[in-house]
């Protein structure tokens, strides 16, 4: 008699439990390499916070001074120990001699451990293996008040202390993973039961013979899917397939038709017609950024054609957009910040030194500049988020080296766009001028204006760099194209998508700087789309 063999919902029961086991398993141990890791990070502030504590204390740079260090620093070590739950504070002499241990026989004898940082005056953490064995410690410099390194402070909390903490924890991790395996097997149970009751129990072999070539083609679909034959026909196209890619609802019009001759993207009817395999492709569609995938159908070993899957990823690049200008905005705010810091520094040494003079002009010409910048930019363009926009690619490209000049008859008081596009826009020609300008010779410079003009939005972004040639010019806005020697070049992509979805125009010239000149017009008044149809460049 033949074994009978398991059915769906019992082989999809099991893998569910096994897979479910396997990522608790996972998980658990995620939690605890993370929490032995926080434990670790915790331990080094801890005893870095103590070391520089005791190393400053006004007591001890006195009793380093004294005839008998120990008689002083014994017990103020012990004391400091016990009040902050750490396993060893050791105060030394720059030879490594100790005037302090838990345990008062090490005392006089050589520190066990690296102390060269600390002796050139660093602070720093390490983990090493000393007489109390493996211990996470921070070793600080004792200064006397000339400056002089007099002494040395180890703070340290032993590996074992630390693992008695992780241990503490468990009992929490158990009980947070018991009831989710829990929960996640009652789960894979009920859904079995129903899998079972909807498929009548039927085998993998019988479900198989059933659907064969429909079954392994539609288990690779995702969003949008397009199905070609061996010899590049279109043999299915689904509804989703027929939206992101703007095709007709006329089945004649595309399926049993080479993929050559269907109104498909450039890029889709490029990889249908190649038939090779593809894995998250990004291609431009008309006012869609698409992620494609293609896969080779198989049955039992026979090439059956080719499987296209499509998922519109529009509004995800458009925010990785916005997220690289706010990035790229906190980058330049935090390099401003460190300068800021400088400068102050500077300022309030030369305060000290009695130079007020060349403070107050240290102080503020560069605050002038910055100052005019910043009145320019906010009283030309009354949008918060476009001129903030401005002032981070100021800064940005100030970093770079390159001159972003915001030209003097720029003004935009409102316009009923979206703000978003208008970033889109303006931050991605912006990126590009950089772009082009990198490894150039100086001056680099980049010049943005952003107005209104015949009741449509204007903005103009010119470079000083190479320039586009002829060829060049006819290929930008186009399919992702960008000036980068590397990356998916999306970026003007996302800028035509925005003056397609405008009814607006896209202009590539010369600018006075030598360079490329990008201008882009958006009218105003949004034109109305045809209805069941996306744009195409």
């Amino acid at each position: 008699m033949a074994r009978r063999q398991w059915s769906i919902a019992g082989q999809l029961f099991a893998l569910q439990a096994l897979v479910v086991g396997l990522l608790v398993l996972a998980a658990s141990a995620g939690g605890v390499w993370l929490a032995r890791s926080d434990a670790r990070d915790a331990a080094r502030e801890e005893v870095l916070a103590v070391a520089h504590t005791v190393a400053g204390s006004p007591d001890v740079r006195a009793a380093l001074a004294s005839a008998d260090p120990s008689a002083a620093l014994q017990p103020y070590a012990e004391a400091t120990r016990v009040a902050t739950g750490t396993d060893f504070v050791v105060v030394m002499a720059p030879d490594r001699t100790r005037y302090s241990h838990p345990r008062p026989e090490r005392i006089g004898q050589p520190f066990v451990g690296d102390i060269g940082p600390a002796l050139a005056g660093r602070a720093f953490t390490t983990t090493n293996v000393g007489t109390l064995g493996e211990s996470v410690r921070a070793v600080v410099p004792v200064r006397a008040a000339d400056g002089r390194i007099v002494g040395l402070v180890s703070v340290g909390i032993t590996t074992h202390a630390i693992n008695r903490r992780l241990l503490a924890q468990a009992p929490v991790l158990l009980a947070a993973a018991t009831p989710a395996l829990a929960v996640a097997a009652a789960g894979s149970w009920l859904l079995s039961r129903r899998l079972r009751r909807q498929t009548h129990g039927l085998g993998p072999a019988e479900m198989t013979r059933m659907y064969e070539y429909y079954d392994a083609v539609l288990h690779s679909v995702r969003e949008g899917l397009v199905v070609a034959t061996v010899d590049r026909r279109v043999a299915l196209v689904n509804d989703e397939a027929r939206r992101l890619l703007g095709l007709a609802d006329d089945a004649t019009a595309v399926v049993d038709r080479p993929a050559g001759r269907v109104d498909l993207p450039p890029a889709v009817a490029e990889l249908l017609a190649s038939g090779r395999d593809a894995h998250d492709e990004a291609v431009v569609a008309g006012d869609r950024v698409l992620v494609v995938n293609q896969r080779t159908a198989l049955f039992e070993g026979r090439r059956l054609g080719t499987v296209l899957t499509l998922r519109d990823q529009t509004e995800l690049r458009a925010l990785t957009s916005e997220l690289d200008s706010v990035r790229a905005l906190t980058d330049a705010l935090r390099a401003q910040t460190h300068e800021s810091a400088n400068r102050l520094h500077t300022v309030l040494t030369l305060v000290e030194l009695g130079r007020a003079g060349e403070a107050v002009r240290l102080a503020t010409e560069d605050l002038t500049v910055a100052q005019q910048l910043t009145d320019r930019v906010v009283g030309a363009v009354t949008e918060p988020a476009l001129a903030a926009l401005l002032l981070g690619k100021s800064a940005q490209a100030g970093e770079r080296g390159v001159d972003l000049v915001v030209e003097p008859d720029c003004r935009l008081d409102g316009t009923p766009l979206p703000v978003t596009d208008l970033i889109t826009v303006v931050g991605n020609l912006i990126d590009n001028a950089l772009e082009a300008v990198a490894g150039t010779g100086t001056p680099r410079r980049v010049r943005v204006f952003v107005g209104v003009d015949d009741g449509a939005v204007v903005v103009r972004v010119g470079d000083s760099g190479p320039g586009l040639t002829p060829d060049r010019v006819a290929d930008a806005f186009r399919r992702g194209w960008s000036t980068k020697s590397a990356g998916r070049g999306l970026g003007l992509a996302l800028v035509g998508q925005v003056v397609r979805r405008h009814g607006g125009r896209a202009d590539v010239g010369r600018s006075v700087d030598g360079g490329t000149l990008f201008t882009v017009r958006l009218p105003m008044a949004k034109p109305v789309a045809e209805p069941g149809r996306v744009g195409r460049p």
